[in-house]
């Protein structure tokens, strides 16, 4: 294939290079299409528009396929942990033993927050959402870290920042978990592995001993995991363009927190269960809303099933299927919610409208009743979504600016009114 694309303008012919990645994926490069021609593209939410060149996270939606750095999601799912693909999303290679041991020493030097931020929580309505307080909270550490503000900081003052982020992002969020309980806050105890300190300041309680479920920590492990990075989405986009002007990582990474927030980004965990409480509601009939999702003019969908980007099938779904079936047989779980999600489960896997469709359960139904089964509300399960999704973001950031990277400033098509005569208040009508 040529290394050129030739495109033409007004009888001008142009000709522009072609860019292909390691995993052959093809672009064209237009960074000097307007300078050459006068004119810009327009490619409405960007949908095939590459905005960076990256080397965190291959995705190709056709095959079925997630590598974090060129390892496969399922080697990963099975054989590591979320503080190893932390190290390796972050810094590009797996960890020795002794830069894991060494990554999880600096972290537990880093777990508690500031104790004034407590008092951020008696200001919150009681029924607030919980992004809207890890939003605020991540945002105010730059103000506690003032330090992050300094320009040109070094490498190694760069990274103690991402080190204080990656410790006090769990802390925060168990503890925005703890005050919608209106229970005590569970300080960290820096004996544990990141994700099982996680789980003890999430469930444990002041009053009695907590053991944590090792097939809890595994399938909390996996989750985490699966939602690490996926390339150039809305919130990683938005880290990098907000990153772009400079803005410091806590700043940039509230900024990702607002995107997931979005009920199109990562609200889609919550929505499976409010589709199944939906159901529950109506009776229990899941025939009668399968139906309902095959009728063509019914509104009604079914959530959790299907994928924008995964045409065939969603490979985190097939990893966090088996962690489900663990969590739900090792916990006696017994609740009509998690029976109709069964139902819908094997209506999707052998219904041949959804097979011909390829409306399969993807990975936000099978987390959606994971965190249902652990005991998460539904307003949570964005948060834990955040949760895994820090060290992508903190990574996109981060590759941004060792790229060196220009501020983001998006073009547009201007379709507004052209001039207008100014009028005087007293005239106009």
């Amino acid at each position: 294939m040529s290394d050129i694309a030739e495109i033409k303008v007004d009888g001008k012919t142009v000709e522009l290079p072609v860019i292909t990645g390691t995993e052959d994926e093809k672009a064209i490069d237009i960074s000097k299409l307007r300078d050459l021609t006068g004119f810009i593209t327009l490619d409405t939410g960007f949908k095939n528009t590459g905005s960076t060149k990256s080397k965190i996270t291959f995705l190709d939606g056709e095959k079925g396929i997630l590598k974090y750095r060129g390892y496969s999601i399922e080697e990963l799912a099975a054989k590591s942990s979320f503080l190893e693909v932390i190290y390796l999303i972050i810094y590009g290679d797996l960890p020795t033993q002794a830069q894991l041991e060494g990554l999880q020493a600096e972290i537990s030097k880093h777990t508690l927050i500031h104790e004034d931020m407590k008092k951020f929580f008696d200001g919150y309505p009681s029924r607030s959402h919980p992004m809207g307080q890890l939003g605020s909270l991540i945002f105010s550490l730059s103000t506690f870290y003032p330090e992050c503000l300094k320009p040109n900081q070094t490498a190694e003052e760069q990274n103690l920042t991402i080190i204080k982020l990656l410790a006090k992002f769990p802390t925060i969020v168990s503890f925005v978990y703890k005050k919608s309980l209106g229970h005590p806050l569970i300080y960290p105890k820096n004996k544990y592995d990141y994700v099982t300190n996680f789980l003890w300041m999430t469930f444990g309680q002041r009053t009695e001993d907590y053991d944590v479920n090792p097939i809890v920590v595994n399938a909390m492990n996996k989750l985490l995991i699966l939602h690490a990075d996926h390339e150039q989405n809305c919130s990683a986009s938005t880290v990098r363009i907000v990153g772009s002007s400079d803005c410091n990582l806590y700043a940039s990474i509230a900024a990702g927190i607002a995107a997931l927030w979005g009920p199109l980004h990562g609200g889609a965990n919550q929505a499976v269960i409010d589709m199944l409480e939906l159901i529950k509601a109506d009776g229990g009939d899941t025939e009668k809303w399968i139906a309902k999702a095959k009728d063509k003019n019914d509104p009604f969908r079914m959530m959790g099933f299907g994928h924008r980007v995964y045409k065939n099938f969603d490979p985190r779904a097939k990893i966090i299927k088996k962690a489900c079936d663990d969590i739900l047989e090792n916990l006696g779980i017994d609740d009509p919610i998690l029976e109709i999600a069964k139902k819908l489960e094997e209506a999707a896997l052998t219904d041949q409208y959804f097979i011909d469709r390829k409306l399969y359960p993807n990975v936000d139904f099978y987390s959606g009743i994971i965190y249902r089964a652990l005991g998460f509300p539904s307003e949570m399960f964005t948060v834990l979504f955040a949760l895994g999704r820090l060290p992508g973001w903190i990574a996109q950031w981060k590759e941004m600016h060792e790229n060196k990277e220009p501020i983001g400033r998006p073009r547009q098509i201007y379709v507004g009114e052209t001039d207008r005569e100014f009028v005087e208040l007293k005239d106009r009508k």
